[in-house]
């Protein structure tokens, strides 16, 4: 590190300062100087934004204190409120009497309160604020799996439990809110571009290891250069597993040689501007063992729409073209070769067929499976893309219909309930399974129309009898094939009338063929 100090503090005196110190005047110690004090402003405009996140997985909230989320909202975990619960087990009054109670009371509240300064963590990790005004913590998917109760910990003795707001698998990324009010003001994090980040570039790495902030909420901080870019954090996925596989697992991340320690997952990596240019994810959740540098999920436009989505509390709909490659397919200069179209599919409905190569998505080449599925999955349900195809020497445009994410989704805010059900993109379930009989009877292809994705119990839906799984075609005439158009439907019925929703009936696993039935809710 002392020779990187004096390589950036001479490279910054070159670059940042050559006006303002003469030649002849210029030292070691000025030039030290000089870095330190971008180092110093770099890291006090970003420190304020930096949590510690703080995270339990006991069981003793829901069996002693009977505290736990219902199955429609598993991200509302609450604050810890033990009084209650304690007072009233049974207890001997003599033994319990006057100030031995209280103290009992004390340390069985500090043996589940994360709040407690002599809590002692189990699980913690970082996060980053990005709105302050809603009091939104983005942070790591893994850092706040299965958790029963999270408290997050910031600079200037701030700190609040938090629900989760939103939370995807798929990329890693979650976010939280603040139930603390007075915590406010809160100073939002400068996002910069990923994009634009290039080898060598220096960078400063604000994060808590090992839950060193957990107390009084000061992040640590770290120095370094990207040291390479389009880096993954594990060894390669076969290609029969790249659309689930999640984003870590893909050549996406940042690779830097700051140190990425355990409790570094979700702080920010950001550059001399003070922007964060991405998200740090340490290896050791994921991978099982400690690297000597680190990587982050980039901050880029692709990950910008997906932390909007978080944002809102919504899911994120990654996109789905509904093609596969062939295990030995490995790519290279002139695209991707395509080894298989699924029927019904957006590839299928553009003309697309086995054995056709792909040379670039919206503009941008690419070079192996793994490049072109990220750019299908990141650009989202519902987006157009457009596709060069090598035997056409064309673009072609498909509308991307929705792939399935593994893992628990936590989405705060969901589409509405239409008289007690919700519907979904029928490439959902297909997505979902692997080649064999589907679910529910349906045909091995991806048909035309929504699919019932919830049904409540008791609800009209519920007693005509409408399932999970059924395929709707129709509307009150209307023909829908997704849930946007499902939903443009309703807003030409009067909202007291009847619903006659068409339904698809599989005959047979593997055929395409189906009837008809009308399901009529009242």
């Amino acid at each position: 590190m002392c020779r990187f100090a004096l390589v950036l503090a001479f490279a910054l005196s070159l670059l940042l300062f050559p006006a303002r110190i003469a030649a002849q005047d210029r030292s070691p110690l000025k030039d030290a100087l000089v870095v330190q004090q971008a180092l110093e402003a770099t890291i006090q405009a970003a420190e304020p934004s930096i949590a510690s996140i703080i995270v339990t997985h006991s069981d003793a909230y829901r069996k002693i204190y009977h505290e736990e989320p219902s199955a429609d909202e598993p991200g509302r975990l609450g604050s810890f409120n033990p009084g209650p619960a304690i007072v009233s087990q049974p207890q001997s009054p003599r033994r319990f009497r006057g100030p031995q109670f209280d103290d009992r009371r004390e340390n069985e509240s500090q043996k589940y309160d994360l709040a407690s300064p002599k809590y002692v963590p189990e699980s913690y990790g970082s996060g980053v604020v990005i709105d302050g005004t809603n009091l939104l913590i983005l942070t790591n998917y893994h850092v706040v799996r299965d958790a029963t109760k999270i408290y997050v910990r910031l600079p200037g003795d701030k700190g609040s439990y938090a629900d989760i707001h939103a939370a995807d698998p798929y990329s890693d990324l979650a976010v939280l809110r603040l139930l603390k009010e007075s915590v406010r003001p809160l100073k939002e994090i400068k996002l910069g571009d990923a994009s634009q980040v290039h080898k060598g570039e220096f960078v400063v790495a604000l994060a808590n290891p090992y839950a060193a902030g957990y107390r009084d909420g000061s992040p640590s901080a770290s120095c370094g250069i990207i040291s390479n870019i389009r880096r993954r954090a594990s060894l390669a996925v076969p290609n029969d597993e790249l659309k689930s596989s999640p984003l870590p697992t893909k050549p996406v991340l940042l690779q830097t040689d700051t140190k990425i320690s355990l409790g570094c997952s979700g702080g920010a990596l950001i550059n001399l501007k003070g922007e964060m240019i991405g998200l740090t994810t340490s290896l050791a959740p994921l991978t099982g063992v400690e690297s000597p540098g680190g990587f982050a999920l980039p901050v880029d436009a692709s990950m910008k729409r997906i932390i909007d989505y978080l944002r809102q509390g919504a899911e994120v709909e990654y996109g789905f073209l509904g093609i596969g490659f062939a295990p030995e397919t490995l790519g290279g200069p002139d695209g991707v070769t395509i080894s298989s179209v699924t029927v019904g599919s957006p590839a299928s409905r553009a003309g697309l067929n086995g054995g056709d190569r792909i040379v670039s998505i919206n503009g941008v080449r690419v070079h192996e499976p793994e490049e072109l599925t990220v750019a299908i999955a990141t650009a989202l349900a519902g987006s157009e893309v457009r596709l060069e195809i090598a035997r056409r020497r064309q673009l072609v445009t498909v509308e991307l219909v929705k792939n399935y994410v593994p893992g628990k989704v936590i989405a705060s805010k969901k589409p509405p309930l239409v008289r007690g059900f919700r519907v979904d993109y029928t490439s959902v379930p297909y997505a979902k399974e692997s080649p064999g009989p589907r679910p529910w009877g349906r045909p091995l292809v991806i048909e035309d129309g929504v699919v019932v994705r919830e049904v409540q119990p008791g609800s009209p839906a519920d007693m005509v009898g409408l399932r999970v799984g059924e395929v709707i075609t129709h509307v009150n005439d209307h023909e829908v094939n997704s849930p946007a158009e499902f939903y443009r439907a309703l807003e030409k019925i009067l909202p007291r009338a009847p619903l006659e929703l068409k339904l698809s009936v599989a005959e047979g696993h593997r055929a395409r063929t189906s009837t008809t039935t009308t399901l009529t809710i009242p």
